[in-house]
């Protein structure tokens, strides 16, 4: 009794290797459910997470890989189908972005006579009420929106405090906002 449960401890303690079918089908048979699961998880789609655990399989099989224990085969293939279906996923949100961007793109026809005047006096409105602003006001704005120089940039220039810039540049905003709103403009 006792030598047939070693005899099996041994047959289990040899190495298994990812060629020979008959270790490939004790692999496959003790880790396709787990990395069937972990790839389900990560990625929702049961299609998907079967291709990718084979894959994973496949993988160790083309690669010919000796693991020491069923566990270690376990452990490296876990890895492989969760990284696998981390990319699947993130290739999925690219896609997914890029058909959306096609699918939302701007169709509209090239403007007309009537939407470059009005851009364009709209334009200078925007440029006139600029102008009214206090000399401190206008260059906290121009540096900030035109020049697109961050706060710390702008107060190094003006040889203010970084606090202040933001103060200035937050009036600047509010009383172009007002100019504007009395002319009845707006930008987008």
């Amino acid at each position: 009794m006792f030598n047939s449960i070693a005899g099996k401890l041994k047959e289990t303690e040899q190495p298994l290797h990812a060629d020979k079918p008959a270790d490939f089908k004790q692999i496959y048979d003790a880790t396709m459910q787990l990395l069937y699961k972990v790839s389900f998880r990560v990625v929702n789609d049961e299609e998907a997470a079967e291709d990718l655990a084979h894959d994973s399989l496949i993988k160790a099989n083309e690669k010919a890989l000796v693991f020491p224990t069923i566990n270690d085969a376990k452990y490296w293939l876990i890895r492989v189908v969760k990284n696998a279906s981390l990319n699947y996923v993130k290739r999925k949100q690219r896609e997914k972005k890029a058909y959306e961007k096609v699918l939302y793109e701007d169709h509209r026809s090239p403007s007309s006579g009537e939407t470059d005047y009005l851009k364009s006096e709209s334009i200078q409105t925007a440029k006139a009420a600029l102008d009214k602003l206090p000399p401190h006001l206008k260059e906290v704005l121009v540096l900030r929106e035109y020049a697109d120089l961050n706060y710390k940039e702008i107060g190094k220039i003006l040889g203010i405090t970084e606090d202040n810039v933001k103060v200035r540049v937050f009036r600047a905003r509010e009383k172009l906002l007002t100019l504007l709103e009395a002319d009845d403009v707006y930008l987008s």
